[in-house]
Order: structure tokens, then C-alpha cells, then sequence
């Protein structure tokens, strides 16, 4: 029985060897496992503060857009109110010169049916202007018919007393009739 004693004890300090080796291996595993549950808490932690740093980076450059967004609303509505403004003020002129235009068409008009009523009218100022003025005339040749017959009469007759002079035959020349 002592040596079945022993054997069980031996078997039981092999037993105990494997249960310390095993513990021991369980051991380092679980330190290793420790320092690898430290690295990912770490690297969770690392994810944290950069997801962090990420969500307030884009709430910074949100935050910011919807200020530029903002003013740019801003701004195009009062560009949309000036271009209103100015449309209103081109449509009243528009009409403005609308109106001036109809009203000079009118007036065009209004003198074009006056022209030939007008045409005749000057044209019989003119012709009654012009008769007058060819009978004054007239008269006025009239008038001075017989003194005008006596410097021709003169002058026919030195023109004709010349060519005798250079021996011409004045007759010949004597192709005006007074």
C-alpha cells in the first residue's frame, strides 16, 4: 500500500506539476491578455478621442457652413429685393415711354392726315407768291423796256460802227433783231 501510496502521490504531484503548468500557462495568457485588453483599451480610447476630435472638427466646419449659408441667404435676398426694385422701376418706365411713344405715334399721325390739306395750302400761297412776283417783275421790265431799247439801240449801233472801223461787213453779224 506504501507503494501505491506513492504512486498515487506521484501521480498527484504530476497532476499537480500539469495544474501548476497549466495555471502558470493561464497565467501568462491571461497577462498577456490583460496587456492586449490595455492595447485595445487604449487604441478604443485613441478611436474615442479622435472620433471626438472628428465630430467637433465637423461640427465646427457644419457650424460654419450654415453661417456662410446664412450670410449667402442674406445676401441673395437682398440681391433678389434690389432686382425687384430695379424691374419695378424699368416696368414703370417702360409704361412711361409706352405712353410717350403712343402719344408721338398719335401726334405722327395726326400731322400726316394734316400734310396734304397743308401741301395744298402752301402750294397755293406759293404759286399766288410766285404769280405776284413774276407780274411785279414783268412790270418792272416794262418799265424800263424803253430805256433798256435805247443802250441796245446804242450799243448795237458802236459795235456796228466798230466793225466798220476794221472793215467787216456789219450785216453779216446783224443776226439780233431789236
Amino acid at each position: 500500500m506504501h507503494r501505491l501510496t506513492v504512486l498515487e502521490m506521484e501521480l498527484l504531484r504530476d497532476h499537480l506539476a500539469l495544474w501548476k503548468g497549466e495555471a502558470c500557462r493561464a497565467k501568462a495568457s491571461e497577462d498577456q491578455l490583460k496587456q492586449r485588453l490595455q492595447g485595445l483599451e487604449a487604441e478604443l480610447e485613441e478611436a474615442r478621442s479622435e472620433g471626438k476630435a472628428i465630430y467637433a472638427e465637423m461640427s465646427r466646419q457644419c457650424q460654419a457652413l450654415q453661417e456662410e449659408m446664412e450670410t449667402r441667404s442674406r445676401q441673395l435676398e437682398q440681391e433678389m429685393r434690389g432686382l425687384w426694385e430695379q424691374l419695378e422701376t424699368c416696368l414703370r418706365k417702360a409704361e412711361v415711354a409706352q405712353r410717350e411713344a403712343e402719344q408721338a405715334l398719335r401726334e405722327w399721325y395726326r400731322i400726316l392726315a394734316q400734310l396734304p390739306t397743308q401741301g395744298a395750302d402752301m402750294e397755293a400761297k406759293y404759286e399766288e407768291i410766285l404769280c405776284g412776283s413774276l407780274d411785279w417783275l414783268l412790270a418792272k421790265l416794262r418799265a424800263i423796256k424803253p430805256q433798256w431799247k435805247v443802250v441796245v439801240l446804242r450799243l448795237h449801233t458802236r459795235h456796228k460802227e466798230q466793225l466798220y472801223q476794221f472793215g467787216l461787213n456789219p450785216w453779216i453779224f446783224d443776226a439780233v433783231s431789236i
